[in-house]
């Protein structure tokens, strides 16, 4: 089986030469089960990225141009080799549970069309010494989405030729959001079929949690906002007829332009503005489901907290869409 492995690395000078060695040291590279192949995907670095992965061994790819859209766009139907049969996706600064993570995400994927690792915090694989506002994001965390029907944008694996099917418009913040309801309506074209995306039990990730306020609520509204601008991203496609919508997906994976246009044209949208109404309330919606954990005082101090949390960063995403800064590249 032949897989290629994406790892995702924008200004990662820091921990590039750690990851290759973590990289590197899985057992997929072995295995006479598998060709594998590992590309580090330096895109729009203004450090030492590229010079470093290449000299810890890596193939890199040096990409000029910027953003996680983009970039997947040029793995996928540029740089991954022709005959791959499964592409997988990584980030450049996670960590992997162990030596056989890789392979056994490969080999969980099945018919899937997408197969996740699950996503951990650091503060939770290792919680020693944490801080109360650590422990506050620890206890919240995990509980609005479940991974396993999601896309985890850190580490998930796709059979190449479905990867293909597919294209991102350039300048996506959350180019996963979009992927996922990409994958699961074939490009908006049927309805949703949950049964192509899955995880994989045995396998899981540790990823650097924000650890202040700031810096979660900053991450929190590019997250809203991504999401506000997939929603206008599906009324465009949707406005074109089914035929034609993989087709309008790659021109706009070919013009710059494409997003900026949908969200001037689509946004604000009469009641809500920039970002729907749901963004707002999903976490008390949530919890009225299990009235009964709201008379536990943790439970309800997290929702409390989590719905102060929520506004915040809801009124900043607006401010932001506003403000004509909700699309572009991280």
């Amino acid at each position: 089986m032949r897989v290629d492995i994406g790892v995702f690395a924008h200004n990662e000078a820091a921990g590039i030469a750690a990851m290759m060695a973590r990289l590197l040291a899985q057992d997929i590279f072995a295995d006479a089960g598998f060709e594998a192949r590992a590309l580090v995907l330096a895109n729009g670095c203004v450090d030492d990225t590229e010079a470093l992965a290449r000299a810890a061994g890596a193939e890199v790819a040096d990409l000029p141009e910027g953003g996680k859209s983009r970039t997947w766009n040029r793995f996928v139907h540029d740089l991954a080799r022709p005959d791959a049969d499964v592409l997988v996706f990584v980030d450049a600064d996670i960590a992997f549970c162990d030596a056989g993570a890789l392979r056994r995400l490969v080999q969980a994927l099945g018919a899937r069309w997408v197969i996740n690792s699950q996503p951990i915090k650091d503060i939770v694989a290792q919680p020693e010494g944490l801080s109360a506002l650590d422990k506050i994001i620890a206890a919240a965390g995990g509980g609005l989405d479940d991974w396993k029907t999601a896309i985890c944008g850190q580490l998930y694996a796709m059979p190449a030729p479905v990867a293909r099917r597919f294209h991102l418009p350039i300048g996506l913040p959350v180019e996963d959001g979009f992927l996922r309801a990409m994958v699961l309506t074939d490009a908006l074209t049927e309805p949703e079929d949950f049964a192509r995306i899955g995880g994989a039990d045995d396998v899981w990730h540790i990823y650097a949690s924000e650890r202040s306020v700031r810096a979660l609520i900053k991450h929190q509204v590019r997250i809203v906002v991504g999401s506000a601008v997939n929603f206008a991203a599906f009324a465009a496609l949707v406005s074109v007829t089914a035929a034609r919508r993989h087709d309008e997906l790659a021109r706009a994976a070919g013009d710059p332009a494409w997003l900026s246009a949908v969200l001037r044209a689509r946004l604000p949208r009469w009641p809500f503005g920039y970002v729907p109404g749901h963004f707002l309330i999903k976490r008390v919606v949530r919890a009225a489901d299990q009235p009964r954990a709201l008379l536990r005082p943790k439970r309800l101090l997290i929702t409390v907290l989590g719905f102060g949390f929520d506004l915040i960063v809801y009124c900043r995403a607006q401010w932001a869409m506003l403000r004509g800064t909700g699309a572009g590249h991280w």
